[in-house]
């Protein structure tokens, strides 16, 4: 099996191609970014006779192509749309496998901020999804879209948990990756990142759909906060959580269900922080005057923030997932819960975020070669690893200490 990772150069890239790397039937990893010493380096990191590097960036679509002519699956760790779609309309035209980490749902795409997605002239998001998904089919290419921790995990335990249910009724995902305790102390907004920041702040000022009173509602990003009490797997930490644009395909898949709404954790203080930084117009990206220059006011935050955000020599993150599906089964109202609350492994430079992200991408990606995902065109996680399949990922996890607990309670 030969898989061909796309912005291996990136944090998330290295941890798809790590997994892979131990993965016997995997005979060859190619590692596709922009700049021959960025994949040098990190085949070196990764040190496995697998890898072969490919230089080509993602706006060159023969490049991309010739590339995937090499292998039998794809994976995109790309970090924002215009590259992401740039290559899911390169690969589905080439009929080529692949699974995407980043973009929620290719076949509905949200409609604000772009990040540089260049649309067909004369089309509409919602036809270039339907193109893509199309193409895909007419192709013979499955697209796993959105397969790593949120939209991914949170796709697969959620659409299991619905699937046992006699009646499905409602559901809300919550996931987020947060420093741990230490790491978050004196931080701004008691974060440390560990995904582009860019692109989370872009899902804190963007409107989106859930799914209010069984019909599908635009809201905005960070409503229907919540704080709740994770108390499984030997925590004992209240956090909070408010609505973003992490899985929207169940808007479509599972439009039944009365509520759904995926919605980011992060710790106590966190958004009133953000709500601060809205007040004050820095999280927008029209820009301002500035002694007679154009600035615009997110990138300056960057500018000024991510220098203070990112990880230090000691600091650790933690992955949270806290997601509960309400319905009936055999007769009474229950609740199914999962629990996820997953660390950095100390021998392996990895993050949490890399190893909840990266190595559910890599598992999907050897269980496309191997031939156990065969819908067509874009398949979400919910509708691409269920039943069996979901059952053989759930064991790949274990095996990599990604543990996830399920408990069911009736609901009195």
């Amino acid at each position: 099996m030969k898989i061909l990772v796309f912005g291996a150069n990136g944090k998330m890239g290295r941890a798809v191609a790590y997994d892979l790397a131990k993965v016997d039937e995997v005979e060859k990893i190619g590692l596709l970014g922009r700049r021959r010493d960025a994949l040098e380096e990190a085949a070196k990191w990764l040190n496995s006779p697998k890898t072969v590097i490919h230089v080509a960036d993602t706006d060159d679509k023969k490049a991309l192509q010739d590339a995937m002519k090499g292998y039998d699956v794809g994976v995109c760790t790309l970090p924002d749309r215009h590259t992401s779609y740039s290559l899911a309309h390169a690969a589905v035209e080439a009929g080529f496998n692949y699974v995407d980490m980043l973009e929620e749902y290719h076949r509905r795409p949200d409609l604000y901020e772009l990040e540089g997605l260049k649309l067909p002239p004369n089309t509409t998001l919602d036809e270039y999804g339907d193109w893509l998904h199309e193409t895909a089919k007419k192709n013979g290419s499955t697209f796993l879209d959105g397969i790593g921790f949120a939209p991914g995990l949170s796709n697969l335990t959620t659409g299991d948990a619905l699937r046992k249910l006699d009646k499905a009724e409602w559901a809300v995902a919550r996931v987020g990756g947060i420093p741990c305790k230490k790491s978050a102390e004196g931080r701004p907004l008691k974060y440390m990142i560990t995904w582009a920041f860019s692109h989370v702040l872009r899902e804190y000022n963007v409107k989106l759909f859930i799914l209010k009173d069984g019909k599908k509602v635009e809201v905005p990003a960070l409503c229907d906060r919540e704080t709740f009490l994770f108390d499984k797997h030997g925590v004992n930490e209240e956090l909070q959580c408010a609505v973003t644009p992490g899985m929207p395909s169940f808007i479509y898949t599972r439009p039944e269900l009365s509520y759904f709404a995926e919605k980011t954790i992060r710790w106590p203080g966190h958004y009133s922080g953000v709500d601060t930084l809205k007040e004050c117009g820095v999280l927008s990206i029209d820009p301002v005057k500035v002694n007679g220059q154009n600035v615009v006011p997110r990138e300056l935050l960057l500018a000024c923030i991510e220098p203070k955000l990112r990880a230090k020599e000691g600091d650790a993150d933690v992955c949270v997932m806290y997601n509960t599906t309400y319905g009936v089964l055999g007769g009474k109202k229950v609740c199914i819960k999962h629990h996820m609350w997953d660390t950095p492994d100390p021998k392996v430079n990895i993050s949490s975020m890399g190893r909840v992200t990266g190595f559910p991408a890599a598992i999907s990606a050897v269980f496309m070669g191997k031939g156990l995902i065969k819908e067509k065109g874009i398949v979400p996680p919910e509708d691409a690893i269920y039943g069996e399949n979901w059952k053989l990922f759930n064991e790949e996890l274990k095996k990599r200490n990604i543990n996830i607990l399920e408990t069911v309670e009736e609901i009195k």
